[in-house]
C-alpha cells in the first residue's frame, strides 16, 4: 500500500516528545516509563507521512512540568502547537508566557489515572473555561466514554473549544444506538465539541476491528466534519505487560503504513481529508 498523498498543512493532531529522563525527570507515580522519542525523531515521523504540523501534548509521565514540551516547540519553529497540564493553582501570567510560546489547549487526563470522578470533571471543566477564554485556548479532555456521557451536559455549555480524545473512548464495535454514543455524537453535531480520530489501538487492544473503526470514524464525520480532527498518537506510548512503572516500556510497533491505511479509510474523500487533515486543525489551534 503506498502512503496517501496528504494536502498542503496536513496536522497530526496528538503527538507526544520524551526528553532524555536526566535533563527531564518524571514524576515519580507514572504509570509507564516510555523511552526517549525526540523532536529529529518526530520530524521524520511527519516527512514519512507527508505531514507539515504537528501538536505536541503534555504526556502525563512529566505531570504538570511542560518544559520538554516547550522545547519541543522551540526546535519546531512554529510548525508545531502545544497542549499544556496544569495544576488550576498556575498563575494567569504563566498563561500567557505558554500562549508565546505557541500553546493552545490545556488537557483534562481522567483516563491515564482511572479517574470517575465527574464532579471534579465538571469543576475543573467549568473553572478552566473561564480563564482560557481570553487566551482562546481550548480543553483537551481524555477520559472514559462513561465519564464524557456524564458531564455532557456542561461541556455543552462550555465557552471554549472542546476536544474529545482518541474516539471519546468509544470502544470498537459498540452500538451507534448506544445512549453514551448518542450523546457524544450530539456534542458533535451540535458543535459543542471535536473529536479526534486518534490511536485507535485504545479502543481497540486487539487491533482486529478495522471496519468497525472505520464505521466508528465514519459516524462522527457524517455528524459534522467540521469538528473531526486526526492524529496519530505518535510515538505511541506503552506500559508492557509484566513491566514496572519505572521500567521502561517499549513503544507499540505501529509504522507508518498503518497510519496511512487509516487516513485512506477514514478519509477518502479529498473534501473530506483537507476539512479535517488541515482546515479543522489549523482553525483550532491557530496555525
Amino acid at each position: 500500500m503506498n502512503t496517501p498523498t496528504l494536502p498542503a498543512g496536513a496536522c497530526d493532531c496528538h503527538v507526544h516528545i520524551i526528553g532524555d529522563r536526566a535533563r527531564y525527570p518524571m514524576v515519580d507515580d507514572r504509570h509507564y516509563t516510555p523511552d526517549v522519542a525526540s523532536v529529529l525523531d518526530l520530524q521524520q515521523h511527519m516527512d514519512a507521512l507527508g505531514l507539515t504540523r504537528a501538536v505536541i501534548v503534555q504526556p502525563s509521565v512529566y505531570g504538570t512540568d511542560n518544559s520538554c514540551m516547550l522545547d519541543a516547540l522551540h526546535a519546531m519553529n512554529g510548525a508545531a502547537r502545544g497542549v499544556v497540564v496544569l495544576d488550576r493553582e498556575a498563575p494567569d501570567a504563566l498563561l500567557h508566557a505558554f500562549d508565546a510560546c505557541g500553546v493552545r489547549g490545556l488537557r483534562l487526563n481522567l483516563e491515564s489515572s482511572g479517574s470517575l470522578d465527574v464532579t471534579r470533571m465538571r469543576e475543573d471543566l467549568q473553572a478552566w473555561a473561564q480563564r482560557l477564554q481570553p487566551l482562546g485556548w481550548h480543553l483537551q479532555v481524555y477520559a472514559s466514554l462513561g465519564v464524557i456521557a456524564q458531564a455532557a451536559p456542561v461541556l455543552a455549555e462550555l465557552s471554549v473549544p472542546v476536544v474529545l480524545d482518541h474516539f471519546a473512548g468509544v470502544l470498537a464495535g459498540t452500538s451507534l444506538e448506544d445512549a453514551n454514543v448518542q450523546t457524544v455524537l450530539r456534542l458533535i453535531s451540535t458543535g459543542a465539541a471535536y473529536v479526534k480520530l486518534s490511536a485507535p489501538y485504545r479502543i481497540d487492544p486487539s487491533q482486529t476491528a478495522d471496519e468497525a473503526v472505520t464505521a466508528l470514524a465514519t459516524a462522527f464525520i457524517a455528524s459534522n466534519p467540521d469538528r473531526v480532527l486526526w492524529a496519530s498518537d505518535w510515538p505511541h506510548t506503552n506500559r508492557e505487560p509484566g513491566k514496572s512503572p519505572h521500567e521502561v516500556s517499549a513503544y507499540r510497533r505501529i509504522g507508518t503504513q498503518k497510519l496511512a491505511q487509516g487516513i485512506d479509510s477514514w478519509f477518502a474523500d479529498e473534501a473530506i481529508r483537507q476539512r479535517v487533515l488541515v482546515s479543522n486543525a489549523a482553525r483550532l489551534y491557530a496555525f
